[in-house]
């Protein structure tokens, strides 16, 4: 995919830009409820900085994604790209929002994560996985 980012339209966001790291790429959208749940997870997560989190909103308003976030704590995303029409969300095989796909260093999805990140689906999956594919040459 290559897709304009939701704080800067005229600049665009493709996976080739993470080659080399290990990242989390997480589908969510202003009119997700349960997305709310887990907001704060990611908020606190990107304060770790323990991983690269980018986001993909996910059929929704540009304004109404950018006010969400204002609304909600702030943006826990190094970079949201806006998937407007949501076929790179069907391309990622999403059905439903959120969800979270952890990405080799290669652009492999290694893991997907189905509903709200818990704390718990971070520390005892999510990270030690990053963690063995961080290591991995």
């Amino acid at each position: 995919f290559k897709l304009p980012q939701l704080q800067s339209a005229d600049k665009f966001l493709a996976p080739e830009d993470l080659k080399g790291k290990v990242w989390l790429l997480n589908v969510w959208a202003s009119w997700c409820v349960s997305c709310r749940q887990e907001h704060p997870v990611l908020l606190q997560l990107d304060k770790q900085k323990r991983i690269t989190i980018i986001g993909l909103n996910y059929k929704d308003e540009r304004g109404a994604a950018i006010q969400w976030l204002r609304e909600h704590g702030g943006d826990p995303y190094e970079v949201s790209a806006v998937d407007a029409d949501g076929r790179t969300g069907i391309n990622f095989g999403v059905y439903g929002v959120p969800e979270t796909f952890l990405i080799d260093k290669q652009g492999v999805i290694r893991h997907k994560h189905i509903g709200p990140l818990t704390p718990e689906a971070l520390e005892k999956t999510i990270l030690p996985l990053a963690r063995q594919l961080e290591q991995a040459v």
